[in-house]
């Protein structure tokens, strides 16, 4: 696992489009397990602060019960569909993979802007896996980072 800050300094040039895209569309799906182990997705905003990246839920949101219970989850970022006729306009999607660790200090949460709401939920990403899905010319390209592994591409016809 690694801070959104170390992911950044060990893969640059994906770390910036991840943001550009991630900036761009703020509304994201997570996808977080179930008590059952079966697998749950909900809307999500994200933010990148101090070299951090963060997400909250209301007090009561089952997403925040599954997260307390088994940190793993996925976010999904989709951009706008591209023009018919141009395939590399895409913008492509980002997923990221990692765990969410549960922020409860009162400074940490004071100096976030902390929950608004009594029993509201803030959370710290730690990113284990990153890949940014798009179109070049008449290839789908495949950039991905793995935490320990660094950054492949794969390219595909």
């Amino acid at each position: 696992m690694a801070s959104w800050r170390e992911f950044e300094r060990q893969a640059p040039e994906l770390a910036g489009a991840a943001r550009r895209l991630m900036d761009a569309y703020p509304h994201k799906v997570l996808a977080t397990l179930r008590k059952d182990g079966s697998p749950r997705v909900s809307g999500i905003e994200t933010t990148l602060r101090n070299g951090e990246l963060w997400t909250g839920s209301m007090a009561h949101a089952v997403k925040a019960a599954d997260l307390r219970r088994d940190p793993r989850l996925a976010v999904h970022v989709t951009s706008r569909a591209p023009d018919p006729g141009d395939p590399s306009s895409w913008e492509g999607d980002l997923k990221l993979s990692g765990r969410a660790a549960e922020v409860t200090d009162p400074a940490t949460l004071a100096a976030y802007g902390g929950p608004v709401e009594a029993g509201s939920h803030l959370f710290r990403i730690e990113v284990s896996e990153v890949a940014w899905t798009r179109v070049e010319g008449d290839e789908l390209v495949i950039t991905a980072w793995r935490a320990g592994a660094g950054v492949r591409e794969h390219r595909r016809k």
